[in-house]
């Protein structure tokens, strides 16, 4: 008998169960691996549903859960489903700024339509010479009139050809640059918008990634978000919530290949015993295990510390990262040890690696989830003094 240890609790289980059954999301991310395409009627019915903006307030149309329920719910998603629906159940929280910044017009037309899966609101950062490094971005908002002309490309960007709107960041022209950064919604059919789909990803294709170039767009004053100068504070914290929220998704996913594989040879036979009999395939197991167990308890105390309002910048960075550490390395022992079929598409086990392995590259690198993490621990000096 096999006693694994229990998943997190959520009082929402069942009715994420019933959901992801319903729809068969499980069934439907392994066709959009092979497929590519936004599974625009299956993100109404997450809507529908009330699975997109777990965390949302209730004020605009989210169930309003705290980030440690949140976290717990998108583990269950993703344990059942793969990275592609808990993903998509987290874009309102990847758009929390137009909610938390935007005019009460821009989330009336944009961010309860997102909330309720009628409308994709996409984010644009990452340009050609500006990935990790945000603050290096070029596209310029040129203020005239009433109306800003965007100009500037963004590259690598999910679903490039796909949103209905996207966040866009750039630096507003006459501003001092360090108080220039702001972000602006802005609807994807306007004239001087072009969209391209890039090269299929390794994973995660359903997102279809590309580039999009904007040429003198006319973008009207009421369509920015916030103030001038402060989107990059915005985005920040928005990242800190994604962090740790990810790092619950990527622990789903693996959970469900090591539950699975512990399983699997606890049945298998070879050299007349069982595999879970092998010392060489027990033991990184009862590793993978432990590593998973930890991890999660880790995701959850920063997702609680983030909800009390505490400083967990470090945290989440370092959950992010350890989440998806351990997650391919447990995606790792279940293809290796289903042998053949493991490399196969037969199992889901090479799909979830790969599409776990964006989590090193996707919502800031390994090595920026370090960098933060260690200014944590040895904070800049103040500009008065020199360091030692």
């Amino acid at each position: 008998m096999i006693d694994l240890p229990p998943l997190p609790y959520e009082p929402l289980a069942p009715e994420i169960k019933a959901a992801v059954l319903r729809l068969r999301l499980a069934e439907r991310s392994a066709a959009l691996d092979r497929d590519p395409a936004f599974p625009r009627e299956e993100f109404r019915e997450l809507g529908r549903s009330g699975l997109l903006g777990l965390r949302t307030p209730s004020r605009f149309g989210g169930r309003g859960l705290t980030l440690p329920r949140a976290g717990a719910a998108l583990f269950h998603l993703a344990y059942l489903s793969g990275t592609a629906f808990a993903k998509l159940s987290l874009q309102p929280e990847f758009s929390s700024v137009l909610a938390e910044h935007g005019s009460d017009e821009l989330v009336e037309r944009w961010y309860r339509p997102l909330v309720r899966g009628e409308l994709l609101v996409g984010n644009q950062v990452t340009e050609p010479d500006a990935g990790s490094d945000a603050g290096a971005i070029a596209t310029i908002a040129r203020p005239d009139g009433a109306e800003y002309r965007l100009t500037g490309t963004k590259s690598e960007i999910a679903f490039a050809a796909d949103a209905d709107a996207a966040i866009v960041y750039a630096r507003v022209e006459g501003a001092e640059r360090a108080r220039s950064y702001t972000a602006f919604l802005v609807r994807q059919d306007l004239p001087g918008v072009t969209r391209r789909v890039g090269p299929p990803d390794l994973g995660e294709r359903w997102q279809r990634r590309g580039t999009v170039v904007y040429d003198e767009v006319r973008v009207a004053a009421t369509d920015r978000i916030g103030e001038v100068g402060a989107a990059f504070g915005y985005v920040q914290r928005e990242l800190t919530r994604e962090h740790a929220l990810l790092a619950a998704i990527y622990l789903g996913v693996a959970r469900a290949s090591w539950d699975a594989t512990v399983a699997y040879v606890g049945e298998r036979r070879a050299f007349g015993k069982v595999l879970a009999q092998q010392e060489a395939v027990a033991f990184p197991l009862v590793e993978d295990g432990a590593r998973l167990e930890a991890t999660w308890l880790f995701v959850e105390r920063t997702l609680a510390r983030l909800e009390e309002g505490r400083p967990a910048d470090a945290d989440a960075a370092l959950a992010k990262w350890m989440a998806t550490e351990v997650a391919l390395t447990a995606l790792d022992h279940a293809i290796q040890f289903h042998g053949g079929r493991g490399y196969s598409s037969a199992l889901p086990h090479e799909q979830r690696w790969r599409d776990v392995r964006s989590g090193g590259i996707a919502h800031g690198p390994t090595e920026i989830m370090h960098l933060v993490a260690a200014r944590h621990l040895w904070p800049r000096p103040p500009p008065d003094r020199a360091p030692p």
